[in-house]
C-alpha cells in the first residue's frame, strides 16, 4: 500500500519540488500540504502550484491536521517551526523526514527527544552522493593521517542565510570522526590578517555567497607534494527531493528513533 506523504511549506521553491517528486513516485501518494498563513497559495490546490494540475489537495495552514492525514511528512522550513513539527510527530508517532538546517545545540535536544516516539530521518543534505561523500570524507581521513591538512569549501545562491553550510559542517564532522578531532574545538571558521603559518590538525572551512548557484562543497586533503579533493557539486535541487522521498520510503515500517541518510543508504 502506498505510503501517504505530506509537505510543509508545500509552496516553496523546495515544496514544490517535493510534491512533484511524491507525484511521480509509484510507492506514494501525496497526503497534503501546508503553507505560511501569509502565503498567496494558501487554500489553493498543491498540484497546480507546482505545475501539475489538481491533485485535490488544497494547501492549508494547520500543520497538526496536516500529520493527522499523513504517515510521513517532509520538513525543509525553518528551526523554531521544524521543532514544533517534531513534537507533532512524537505525538501522532508519525515520520518526519527533516532537512532544516541552522539549527541550534536546544533546538537539536527537542528533536532528539521527539525522535524517542518519531521515526524522524535528519539530514542537512538528501542528495544521495552527498551521502556518500560523508563516508567517503571520513575514510579518507582516516587512512590519510595528519600528514594531510584539511580545507572545506562550499559556495551556494546569495540567498542563502547559514554559513558555512548544513552539509559543510557535516562534512567536517566525518573528517573529524575519521582524524579522530573534537569538532567543536579543532575547527577554524575565518582569517583575516596575518594569520602566521597554518598549525597541523584543525579543519578550515571557507565560504563563498553570490548569484543562484545551487551547492558546491569540496573537501581538500593537502599533503606535502599532492592535493586529494573530495568533490560534489549539485546540478539541481530535485536530487534533494528525490532523497528525501526515499527516506520517507526507508522510513515506513521502522521503529522510532532517529536516522540518517547513512541508515537509509546502508552506509
Amino acid at each position: 500500500m502506498a505510503i501517504r506523504i505530506g509537505v510543509v511549506g508545500a509552496g516553496g521553491r523546495m515544496g514544490q519540488m517535493l510534491v512533484r517528486e511524491i507525484a511521480a513516485t509509484k510507492e506514494a501518494t501525496f497526503g497534503g500540504g501546508t503553507e505560511n498563513p501569509a502565503s498567496p497559495f494558501v487554500g489553493r490546490d498543491a498540484g497546480e502550484v507546482a505545475g501539475l494540475g489538481a491533485l485535490q489537495a488544497k494547501l492549508g495552514t494547520d500543520p497538526a491536521a496536516l500529520f493527522a492525514a499523513c504517515d510521513a511528512v517532509i520538513d525543509f522550513t525553518a528551526p523554531a517551526a521544524s521543532v514544533a513539527h517534531a513534537s507533532l510527530a512524537a505525538g501522532g508517532k508519525k515520520i518526519l523526514v527533516l532537512g532544516t538546517t541552522g539549527l541550534s545545540a536546544d533546538d537539536q535536544k527537542k528533536i532528539d527527544a521527539a525522535a524517542k516516539s518519531a521515526t524522524i530521518v535528519q539530514a542537512t543534505n538528501f542528495s544521495l552522493g552527498v551521502n556518500l561523500a560523508f563516508a567517503l570524507v571520513e575514510e579518507a581521513a582516516r587512512r590519510l593521517g595528519p600528514d594531510y591538512d584539511i580545507e572545506i569549501f562550499e559556495a551556494h545562491h546569495k540567498h542563502k542565510v547559514d554559513a558555512p553550510s548544513g552539509t559543510a559542517l557535516s562534512l567536517g564532522r566525518a573528517a573529524a570522526k575519521g582524524r579522530g578531532l573534537d569538532f567543536a574545538k579543532d575547527t577554524v571558521r575565518s582569517r583575516d590578517g596575518h594569520t602566521g603559518a597554518r598549525p597541523a590538525g584543525p579543519i578550515g572551512f571557507s565560504v563563498a555567497r553570490g548569484g543562484s548557484e545551487i551547492g558546491e562543497h569540496t573537501v581538500m586533503f593537502m599533503g606535502d607534494g599532492e592535493r586529494l579533493e573530495i568533490a560534489h557539486k549539485a546540478q539541481g535541487r530535485q536530487v534533494y527531493a528525490k532523497g528525501a522521498v526515499r527516506a520517507a520510503l526507508w522510513a515506513a515500517g521502522k521503529g522510532p528513533g532517529l536516522y540518517s541518510m547513512r541508515d537509509v543508504l546502508g552506509l
